[in-house]
């Protein structure tokens, strides 16, 4: 896809191209443009976002040459549900139409564009969103647990075997 466009900083190239290969996905790039765009993805490291990336099908990357330059993954039982996460697009990229084309090329992937719905959380991008397809069904049904059991021991839970469970 080659566009004209109008920047304060020059690109490498004229060539854009999606890729929804997760293999593809370059994960130093990628915690770099989280670093540089992303106040929510500041601290991921290079190994969780593997794992991340490794449990996302389809994952969408956006590429000017060898430089990633936009990012969406997203996660789907491909009949009912799917989420969309970790959306970005880095700054010299903004306003070319690419945030769109990538969240499009997300929804027409075979494990999305089945599902009933498409959920996503944003915090200062609803505008975009709603330009997109998205609405507000019901904003008080979001609900959220945190698991801290990554870092915390489980001193003090009871334990359930699974002999437990056939009484």
């Amino acid at each position: 896809m080659t566009q004209s466009r109008t920047l304060e900083k020059p690109i490498e190239s004229q060539e854009i191209r999606f890729c929804d290969l997760r293999s593809q996905v370059d994960i130093k790039q990628l915690q770099e443009l989280f670093k540089l765009t992303a106040f929510w993805a500041q601290n991921r490291t290079q190994e969780d976002l593997e794992i991340a990336i490794a449990n996302s099908d389809p994952a969408i990357s956006v590429w000017d040459g060898d430089r990633l330059i936009g990012f969406s993954r997203a996660t789907s039982d491909c009949v009912y549900r799917a989420t969309i996460w970790d959306v970005v697009i880095h700054p010299d990229y903004r306003g070319l139409g690419l945030g769109r084309k990538m969240i499009e090329t997300l929804l027409n992937h075979p494990r999305v564009c089945r599902v009933e719905r498409v959920y996503l959380m944003t915090t200062y991008q609803q505008g975009f969103y709603t330009r997109l397809g998205f609405q507000y069904p019901n904003p008080s049904t979001s609900m959220v647990l945190y698991n801290h059991t990554r870092n915390s021991s489980h001193s003090g839970q009871q334990k359930v075997s699974s002999e437990s469970l056939k009484e």
